[in-house]
């Protein structure tokens, strides 16, 4: 089988959130099952420069805006994933991330450069790019690849089935309906039943209405997206598609996260044997400037700072967790940048406790390696989260999770009771209400647990034997696909 990944940033070339790791880790494990995978890339400066052996499959001309457009294939050098690489300097040579300026700006022609994007996603699917290879299965991930399912249903002629997978909801891909003309499409779709969103045009929308099939990173995700408190307007649209939705929980990559052989952390360690792991603490707690305490409870966040991810509660609840008695008092090593105000309440956070509150404003991938080795737990009170990564790094590393109970953290960490201690299944700590208090409560579960060892242990062990392996969402994957393909040659065209 054929399948063709179609997305706005991979691992390790350039990455803002989740859904790079998922596209530098997925396609390798489809590999694994049997696949022949690509991957359609546009080309910012990264992915220029880092995909190897570049050639040309041929030239598009004038598109987009763009005054040339070149189409080149090469491979991953990490993992030997064959890539596409849309070569248009005009729209994606310029720096900042792959969607804002350096200013924080969105940048004004995205439509445009996500617009190209899709397409030559969509004319690839169609056999009309490389005639040496033609995709039995179109994947395209969020927002920014979406409009490609839209471009495969104009098109009578595609053979390929579509699938589309939803990383996060909230980023919808809205644009001025008014330059719904730049991308080419058949005036049809501007309306509500189609690309049209409150006045809007909505990628998002692209994919939810014309992909054959909708994935979620968790199966928890996809049910909560169905309801008006998780939909962001768009739960009508998904209610919809009734069982061409579908949640596929996320892996991970056991070669980039693997506390025994991780050369970005101070020492290695295993569930059988741990002694490494207060090296780690130990080693973070100087590099910080936090007090060097083996017995003060360690809890991290690394993440983007948004209310999203619940940071707000944290702010709230920080005070009690600070008063919480422990051996050298509960400490707080936070790393991510975001919401300025979150910015300059947790750096004050940390100017107001030395010692014991530690921030790192920034995106640092060998630091967040360091952090989730070295500190005893892991905060993700997010409001709501499609999959979640960080958790699941935690649980490899021995990094005891306290989440909110919502999306794939509900479907990955197990909370202590009474009851999953005792049968041996408690992996971590979970609240439910999106409140301080609640957070508190879960936080003052964590640091009682912290102050008895066995028990501790006992959660980092169980944690650490968990099984989130890409292997498992491949083969699941791999029956979507077959199920997609069956079903694409009695679809029809809008």
């Amino acid at each position: 089988m054929k399948v063709l990944h179609a997305a706005a940033e991979v691992f390790p070339l350039i990455k803002t959130g989740g859904l790079a790791d998922v596209v530098g880790a997925l396609p390798e494990a489809l590999m694994a099952q049997g696949a022949d995978v690509r991957l359609v890339l546009p080309g910012l400066p990264a992915i220029a420069k880092g995909v190897e052996g570049q050639r040309v499959v041929c030239e598009l001309g004038a598109l987009f805006g763009a005054g040339r457009v070149t189409l080149r294939l090469g491979r991953l050098a990490h993992n030997g994933v064959a890539a596409y690489v849309i070569d248009a300097p005009y729209l994606y040579q310029r720096p900042g991330n792959p969607y804002l300026a350096l200013d924080g700006s969105e940048w004004p022609d995205n439509l445009q450069r996500f617009g190209l994007l899709g397409w030559v996603a969509a004319h690839l699917a169609a056999g009309e790019l490389d005639p040496d290879w033609t995709p039995d299965v179109l994947h395209a991930h969020d927002w920014h690849a979406a409009m490609a399912c839209a471009y495969a249903a104009c098109h009578p002629g595609t053979r390929a089935a579509t699938v589309f997978t939803v990383h996060n909801l909230a980023y919808q891909g809205l644009f001025d309906e008014g330059d719904f003309h730049l991308l080419g499409l058949p005036s049809r779709l501007m309306v509500p039943v189609g690309l049209e969103f409150h006045g809007q045009l909505s990628f998002m929308k692209a994919g939810l209405k014309y992909a054959g099939r909708i994935t979620t990173v968790s199966p928890t995700y996809a049910h909560e997206i169905a309801t008006d408190a998780f939909g962001c307007g768009l739960d009508g649209v998904i209610r919809a598609r009734g069982a061409d939705v579908s949640g596929i929980l996320n892996g991970v990559d056991g070669d980039v996260w693997n506390p025994a052989a991780d050369r970005l952390t101070a020492a290695p360690y295993s569930a059988g044997s741990l002694d490494g792991k207060a090296l780690c603490k130990a080693a973070l707690q100087r590099e910080l400037g936090l007090h060097v305490d083996a017995g003060a409870p360690l809890f991290c966040v690394v993440s983007r700072l948004t209310t999203q991810k619940g940071l707000d509660l944290l702010l709230d609840a920080l005070p009690a967790l600070l008063d919480f008695p422990a051996a050298g008092g509960p400490q707080l090593a936070v790393l991510g940048n975001g919401d300025p105000a979150l910015e300059a309440a947790f750096a004050q956070a940390a100017a107001l406790h030395p010692g014991r509150v530690a921030v790192r404003l920034a995106y640092d991938e060998a630091l967040a390696h360091r952090m989730i080795a070295g500190a005893d737990a892991m905060l993700v009170p997010s409001r709501f989260e499609p999959c979640g990564l960080t958790q699941l790094y935690a649980l490899r590393y021995g990094t005891v999770p306290v989440v909110r109970q919502v999306g794939g953290l509900a479907d990955t960490v197990v909370g202590a009771t009474q009851a999953s201690v005792l049968d041996d299944l408690a992996t971590g700590f979970s609240f439910g209400p999106a409140t301080p208090a609640a957070l508190a409560q879960a936080l003052r579960q964590a640091v009682a647990a912290h102050g008895q060892p066995a028990l501790w242990r006992q959660l980092m062990r169980r944690g650490m034997a968990q099984n989130f392996s890409w292997e498992a969402a491949a083969v699941q994957y791999m029956a979507l696909y077959k199920g997609a393909t069956a079903a694409s040659g009695m679809k029809a065209h809008v």
